[in-house]
């Protein structure tokens, strides 16, 4: 007999290393299908058949491939022999992320492609996606700061969120930032309004000019005129003799940022509203009148109409600034939202302190939740850094923020009940823990296996596997 090939031989290591390969790329994607040289189906698995309508790979063999899967790209590695190694495919309303390869024979000629699903939701990859456009955003962002000394840091991409009122703010900071119009924000304090004017700035054609912000209420009245429109030379005992330039004349070309404008004193309310009508400013104890082009973003956290009713606000200044308006929901109002919040938050604050692997946990998002912030993103920042700084592990739990969050009757969790009897093995308590999630997921989507695992994030054939592991039956999965 002949002996067997020896594991030190390299063809046969290599030969090996292609056949395992493929074979657990086979099991491990979400679908696998081939197609020949004139791109018709020679092989799919079955994971693959019922995302493609189908229900035995009889229907799929001979086929071309653009009958099974609308718009497919196999065609084209088949031709040009030139992968596609990630990519986005749309099938059925889903995205999905897949790679395609060419097949060779011996002779290194192509004589088909295979295509692997990788993930059958995109939400697999999103932590990944953002950190990449994040880290794009990061490096445009330093060229512009290099460049000049007032640039704005934020985008549009730092403003995290998809729940419908944070998805409509983004949406009006995009129309926003495509026109040169004044824009008022509004929103309780510590919901991100400078993040959001810097992101409309910086996704505007003044991005590559200045971006200044002024603190209203915390500059003296006495010189607050000063400070906004400039001094002439010697305008008074003590004003340099050189003469100063005010905020407008900083940010000329590009945006000036007005937060709380609603603690602005009348009678600089009247020079701002000329300003805003002539695009002109006359320096403190100057006679000339000089153009500036500025964009100007307001902000503030009182009802400005209500200001206008009692007074303390002109009601044509108020016209003027609200041609945009844009409310900032509060972090009480976006709960969906924490998830990504917080791993924004930890990953700013990791980069900042010595934090590696700091996550937060399910209990702890729970523990987070339970709470009405109202500090909002700025309060939860503050939150999450000093449970980091506390914590040995970096991992925070429920546990972490137990003594950290204000308590009040409103948002303190009930006490845990005395436990009484013998206790659960820790691999049975998480057992159990996991089997509720998977429960609780469920019964939020109605027994729908997609949108409970997009809930979970983690991918369909995940959740299937999860629920055969704890006997939890609901349909058949992909077959």
């Amino acid at each position: 007999m002949p002996s067997p090939p020896s594991v030190s031989d390299p063809a046969y290591v290599r030969a090996r290393a292609m056949v395992t390969l493929f074979e657990r790329l086979e099991h491990l994607c979400e679908g696998a299908i081939a197609i020949d040289r004139g791109g018709r189906v020679i092989y799919v698995n079955e994971k693959y058949l019922a995302a493609l309508g189908l229900k035995q790979t009889a229907e799929a063999i001979g086929r071309p491939i653009e009958e099974i899967i609308p718009n497919s790209l196999m065609r084209n590695v088949a031709e040009s022999g030139e992968p596609i190694l990630l990519d986005i495919m749309e099938l059925g309303g889903e995205q999905l992320v897949v790679t395609r390869m060419p097949i060779e024979d011996e002779e290194r000629n192509i004589i088909g492609a295979i295509g692997f699903v990788l993930y059958d939701h995109i939400e697999s990859l999103k932590p990944l996606l953002a950190r990449v456009t994040r880290l794009e955003s990061d490096l445009r962002l330093a060229r512009r700061q290099l460049s000049h000394a007032r640039a704005a840091r934020f985008t549009l991409a730092d403003f995290v969120g998809t729940t419908p009122a944070i998805a409509q703010a983004k949406e009006f900071a995009k129309r926003a930032a495509r026109q040169s119009v004044t824009v008022l924000l509004t929103g309780e304090t510590g919901t991100g309004k400078e993040l959001l004017a810097q992101a409309i700035h910086n996704a505007s054609s003044r991005a590559e000019k200045p971006f200044v912000s002024v603190n209203v209420a915390a500059i003296p009245e006495t010189l607050i005129e000063s400070e906004f429109f400039g001094t002439a030379p010697g305008a008074y005992t003590g004003a340099d003799r050189r003469g100063r330039d005010g905020k407008f004349r900083i940010a000329d070309g590009g945006t000036l940022f007005l937060d709380e404008i609603g603690e602005m004193p009348l009678q600089l309310q009247a020079k701002l509203l000329r300003v805003l009508q002539e695009r002109e400013i006359e320096p403190l104890g100057s006679d000339k009148i000089s153009k500036v082009d500025v964009r100007v973003i307001a902000a503030t956290n009182v009802d400005l109409r209500k200001r206008v009713s009692d007074g303390a606000f002109r009601a044509d200044l108020y016209y003027r600034l609200n041609v945009l308006s844009i409310d900032l929901p509060p972090l009480r109002r976006c709960t969906d939202d924490l998830p990504d919040i917080c791993a924004r938050l930890i990953e700013d604050i990791s980069a900042s302190g010595d934090f590696v692997n700091a996550r937060i946990t399910p209990s702890g998002l729970s523990a987070l939740a339970r709470y009405d912030w109202p500090g909002n993103v700025r309060e939860l920042r503050n939150i999450l850094e000093r449970a980091l700084i506390l914590s040995d592990s970096g991992r925070l739990t429920g546990d972490d923020f137990v003594h950290i969050l204000p308590v009040s009757a409103d948002v303190a969790a009930a006490p845990a009940p005395r436990m009484t009897g013998s206790v659960l093995p820790y691999a049975e308590a998480e057992a159990e823990f996991e089997k509720q999630t998977l429960e609780h997921a469920l019964a939020a989507s109605n027994g729908q296996i997609t949108e409970a695992a997009r809930m979970l994030r983690i991918s369909r054939a995940t959740f299937y596997k999860k629920l055969a592991k704890f006997g939890l039956a609901t349909g058949s999965p992909p077959v």
